[in-house]
């Protein structure tokens, strides 16, 4: 299940997971064009149901912009020199929502599996505690499975199905599924 950690991650840090060394490191604008690079070597699949698409520059320099500007943590992980993933997590702006945050994970199809999308999650749940957030989000199209079964697995509890609210790159509709996780142990009446 998905942790905090005690201590605060001096960046970047380095693991070794199935025989790999592993870099994670906080995102900044000089990782644009490895960030551009990324999205545009993932699957089709993938791609569908981006709520930022991360293969246009405007959409990567906006990106950029909000983790300058303290609204997005993202931290990258590196591979044989490579961007494989990342794992935003999102603060929301209004004052009536500024408790929540949500939480993007997305891996390079080579490398999940291995054990990265929890320790992405780990790392931005001790975000998510410095930031003070409550509550941190996840949105999917209900068929992303496996995306709903990686979040359950870290403790995500689906919150809620909306029908027709997701439009993927070939303009049609899909359900969006929004889950959540209590970052606080306590749900608060």
């Amino acid at each position: 299940m998905a942790r905090q950690s005690a201590t605060k991650r001096t960046y970047p840090w380095k693991t070794k997971l199935e025989g790999k060394d592993v870099t994670l490191r906080l995102m900044t604008a000089a990782d644009r064009d490895a960030l551009l690079e990324f999205g545009r070597h993932l699957p089709e699949s993938d791609l569908l149901f981006l709520a930022v698409d991360i293969t246009q520059e405007e959409a990567v320099d906006d990106w950029i912009r909000r983790i300058e500007n303290g609204h997005i943590r993202t931290i990258v992980v590196e591979m044989d020199g490579r961007l494989v993933g990342h794992g935003s997590l999102l603060h929301e702006e209004q004052v009536w929502t500024r408790h929540l945050g949500g939480m993007i994970l997305l891996l390079a199809p080579e490398v999940r599996g291995m054990g990265l999308g929890n320790i992405l999650a780990g790392e931005l749940f001790a975000h998510a505690g410095e930031l003070k957030l409550r509550k941190v989000m996840a949105r999917m199209a209900a068929e992303q499975r496996g995306a709903i079964q990686v979040f359950e697995k870290l403790g995500f509890k689906i919150e809620a199905l909306l029908a027709d609210c997701v439009i993927d790159r070939n303009d049609r509709t899909h359900d969006l599924i929004i889950m959540s996780y209590d970052v606080t142990g306590l749900t608060e009446e």
